[in-house]
């Protein structure tokens, strides 16, 4: 009874077998520099999802065009590559070109968040600019009304 767990873990297809052959491979791991050393058309990779992938000899068959791939080429691009939409025939092909993974230190550089083009506004110094200008406005429009009334 307890080998059966042990046979069907170790069936030819299975997904745990999958998994243990997966998790028994050594993973290679590239840093940031190594990776942006190969932005060219004889060496491309790129990362997506913080795997590195060397998609040189994919770069003619890509349907998009070999340029979006060279404009990537070098650093990440997981978040062109989900803007996109890729089908899943698109990513189960994309594995067949994973040769590592990015370093874990390196990992914390990709994830900066965007800069903003949002200026924020100093509190302190709102209140007068709220009533003070208006108020001054509305007396200059006063005045120069009464000079006008008074001109006639």
């Amino acid at each position: 009874m307890d080998s059966a767990p042990a046979i069907h873990a170790r069936w030819p297809g299975s997904r745990r077998t999958e998994m243990a052959e997966q998790s028994d491979e050594a993973v290679k791991y590239y840093t940031l520099e190594e990776i942006q050393k190969h932005n060219n058309s004889k060496s491309t990779w790129l990362i997506l999802h913080h795997k590195v992938y060397d998609v040189t000899k994919f770069l003619e068959e890509h349907p998009g065009g070999e340029e979006v791939l060279r404009e990537q080429a070098g650093g990440d691009a997981t978040e062109n590559f989900e803007d996109v939409g890729h089908s899943t025939d698109a990513r189960e092909l994309s594995k067949t070109y994973i040769i590592g993974e990015l370093h874990p230190d390196d990992r914390a550089k990709l994830n900066k968040p965007p800069e903003t083009l949002i200026t924020t506004v100093d509190s302190s110094s709102s209140w007068w600019t709220n009533w003070v200008i208006p108020a001054i406005s509305a007396v200059a429009v006063a005045f120069m009304y009464r000079l006008y009334m008074a001109e006639d």
